[in-house]
């Protein structure tokens, strides 16, 4: 049974992922997107649009949703919380401020806007979105030897991303309006911005990544179990959590650096993954998650290109306008066949 239901996310993920190549506001037949993909002459506008848009954007959409959604199902782990996200620690909020470091403050001190920079601004900003990430997981990785309770650290998260949040701020009130602007539009997350060799080194390290975090499957089980039991077993509870949370805020890292910080999937996608197979192990979630997360990133990312809009929307919005819905009608079923057993 938990075997067909893999085939039908495979499957989706498959045909998601030709819906993505083929819908656009150009219209590319499918057998021209063949020809493009098998290395056939084609015309020169197609090939680009498939090549250096399409394509990126949908192996993009895969990678990122695969991450933040196994990010999601650890922090979700370690803290027991429902509610818990790849956000919950600050480590997005760390990225954000140091893209906004970068963004609104280079116009000020160098007298060139950021945004003006090109292919230098963007990497500019990934490197500092990696660098402002990794130094609130440091922090956090910090507090953590020297507090005990899971609770306490999450109210730490939590407020670290205040701090971060009211530093931004001040940040954008002192900038000039193209500036804010600029940190604005990387704030609204997208997948179109990595193309050509940053998709592919992006993808790579999602591909190390990823297995990476399926090795902490069997700590995570136990942590389920509760901490004394879990400690009875031989885990080593504050090792265990540290090695979670590691690997979760550097997925969230790598995908904030390179997509900007997408919301909801990390904290949606692991309930859906639950109730799609009606189990709490990790042997199962953690794969689940993973194609449930890159399915509904390259969903949302189809509805983002729809024909008939100009340019994209925000990635954002799109995906808690699908995903909203969905977790909803899953909880509310949950909840029903609890009451009625």
């Amino acid at each position: 049974m938990r075997f067909s239901k893999f085939i039908v996310l495979f499957v989706s993920i498959a045909v998601l992922l030709v819906l993505n190549l083929l819908l656009g506001t150009v219209r590319i037949p499918v057998g021209e997107i063949l020809t493009i993909l098998m290395g056939g002459d084609a015309a020169e506008i197609p090939t680009n649009i498939v090549l250096q848009s399409r394509l990126p954007q949908a192996l993009t959409a895969i990678a990122a949703g695969a991450g933040l959604a196994v990010s999601g199902l650890q922090m979700q782990t370690v803290f027991r919380n429902p509610l818990a996200g790849p956000s919950v620690l600050g480590i997005s909020n760390g990225a954000a401020l140091g893209v906004a470091f970068v963004v609104l403050l280079s116009g000020q001190l160098g007298g060139v806007a950021l945004s003006r920079l090109g292919y230098l601004g963007d990497a500019a900003m990934s490197v500092a979105a990696v660098v402002g990430a990794l130094a609130v997981l440091m922090l956090i990785l910090w507090v953590s030897q020297r507090v005990k309770g899971n609770v306490t650290l999450l109210i730490i998260g939590v407020m670290i991303g205040y701090l971060a949040n009211a530093i931004i701020g001040v940040l954008k009130f002192l900038s000039p309006e193209e500036d804010v602007k600029a940190f604005v539009v990387w704030g609204l997350g997208s997948f179109s911005r990595v193309s050509g060799n940053e998709m592919l080194l992006f993808v790579a390290l999602m591909a190390i990544l990823l297995p990476l975090a399926c090795l902490l499957v069997k700590p995570m089980n136990l942590l389920l179990l509760g901490d004394r039991y879990a400690s009875n077993l031989g885990l080593n509870i504050r090792r265990s959590r540290m090695l979670v949370i590691i690997s979760s805020g550097i997925l969230v890292a790598i995908v904030t650096a390179y997509c900007g910080p997408i919301m909801f999937i990390g904290l949606a996608v692991p309930h859906l993954a639950r109730a799609l197979f009606r189990t709490s192990d990790h042997r199962v979630l953690m794969p689940a998650t993973m194609f449930c997360g890159a399915a509904l990133a390259l969903l949302c990312n189809l509805i983002a290109r729809m024909p008939g809009f100009e340019g994209a929307l925000p990635v954002n919005s799109v995906t808690a306008l699908v995903g909203a819905p969905v977790i909803a009608t899953v909880l509310f079923r949950r909840r029903k066949d609890d009451v009625s057993e």
